[in-house]
């Protein structure tokens, strides 16, 4: 998979099928671990900022670190 797509080059809809490509559910928490990951949140609510082109892929991935 390629890299996030940068804000100033992308479109609200791309950023966001970026995320659910990203981060699939695979229904068996013990191995993901995506829902813990992001307390609970789904990738698409974690990644709002990004996606609505207000903060960088890198600068919300930093909040969940």
């Amino acid at each position: 998979m390629m890299g996030p797509p940068k804000i100033v080059a992308s479109t609200k809809e791309e950023r966001a099928e970026y995320i659910r490509k990203r981060f699939v559910c695979i229904s068996d928490c013990d191995m993901c671990g995506l829902c813990k990951v992001f307390r609970g949140k789904n990738p698409e609510i974690a990644y709002a900022d990004y996606i609505d082109g207000r903060r960088d892929f890198t600068d919300v991935s930093a909040d969940y670190r």
